[in-house]
């Protein structure tokens, strides 16, 4: 509950943030176990949001092999691993998709669980979870 009110706390505050670039420093691409332990956390998200009836709706017609690929390079890229993203924008990816506050909750909520699985510490979370909310965003109401 405690990482769910920080995750939303965070969220609210990318609101005004504006993105910044990756980060130099590899400690969070270590923490969550380099590239093999991001595959890892992103396959078991994807698996989350199979299950979770409040957002799999947004999924039905996505490609899912890409997206848990560019989710792998995006993350791998965000924890300053030495990855390159490839994907799309944010704000490309999300267009026509008119996604709410609630749905990206649900996501960051799969995803926690997902490191939860993955035993990945609750510091490591928050600061991957810090470096992803500025992407809110761009995201909500595409």
């Amino acid at each position: 509950m405690r990482r769910l009110l920080i995750a939303m706390m965070l969220t609210l505050l990318a609101g005004c943030a504006q993105q910044q670039q990756p980060p130099k420093d590899d400690s969070l691409y270590q923490d969550l176990g380099q590239r093999a332990g991001i595959q890892r956390i992103v396959e078991g998200m994807l698996i989350n949001v199979a299950r979770d009836q409040r957002i799999v709706e947004h999924f039905r017609k996505v490609d899912i092999v890409r997206l848990r690929d560019k989710l792998v390079e995006q993350l791998c890229v965000e924890s300053g691993g030495p990855c390159r993203y490839t994907g799309d924008s944010m704000a490309e990816a999300h267009k026509g998709q008119n996604l709410t506050p609630s749905d990206f909750n649900a996501l960051v909520e799969d995803l926690i669980a997902s490191m939860d699985t993955e035993k990945v510490p609750v510091p490591a979370q928050n600061r991957l979870i810090a470096r992803l909310a500025p992407m809110r965003g761009e995201v909500i109401g595409k």
